[in-house]
């Protein structure tokens, strides 16, 4: 498909604006995959909040340059599908984690996170990253934690002397 001049800006610019926003990109080689199987794949993404996009390797130079994730550019040979995570850096890892499972010809490239391009092989290390709420949940777990063990040591005294006033009951019970 031949693109004019107007397109590849267009293109770029889309590009751009999403990368602008990302936090994580991943690189994949989708040949050898049907048209079901993609399909499959950007529906999954759509609900995952992962933008997909097909673009030549020069076009996403071009978009990819002055952005975070430039460090990829070397890694951008053959056909490749860009995925974006916009807000959950592990969004699309985990995606193509479970999409890698069911199809073995779909092959990492290159991800790239907070400015580092990382193998194909930490893709498992970038897909157990905690969702948002997940690390919310565990950051709040954590806050939590001193003020728990802090009321526990206060009430402690006060209950051990219960504990002890009814363990001298029991033993009057029982001689009685």
């Amino acid at each position: 498909m031949v693109l004019k001049l107007e397109d590849k800006k267009a293109v770029v610019n889309e590009v751009a604006e999403i990368a602008k926003q990302a936090v994580s990109l991943i690189a994949a080689e989708y040949s050898g995959l049907t048209v079901s199987q993609l399909t499959l794949l950007r529906k999954s993404a759509r609900t995952a909040g992962v933008y997909m996009h097909v673009v030549r390797n020069t076009l996403a130079r071009r978009a990819l340059e002055g952005t975070q994730f430039t460090c990829i550019q070397p890694a951008l040979v053959g056909p490749l599908l860009l995925a974006f995570s916009k807000e959950d850096p592990g969004a699309a890892a985990r995606l193509f984690k479970d999409f890698v499972k069911e199809n073995e010809h779909f092959k990492i490239k290159a991800l790239v996170i907070d400015n580092q391009l990382l193998s194909p092989k930490d893709l498992n290390k970038l897909a157990s990253l905690p969702t948002r709420l997940e690390a919310i949940a565990q950051f709040m777990s954590v806050l939590n934690a001193p003020i728990t063990k802090l009321v526990r040591t206060l009430a402690e005294p006060h209950a051990k002397l219960v504990r002890t006033l009814a363990a001298v009951r029991d033993v009057k019970q029982a001689a009685a």
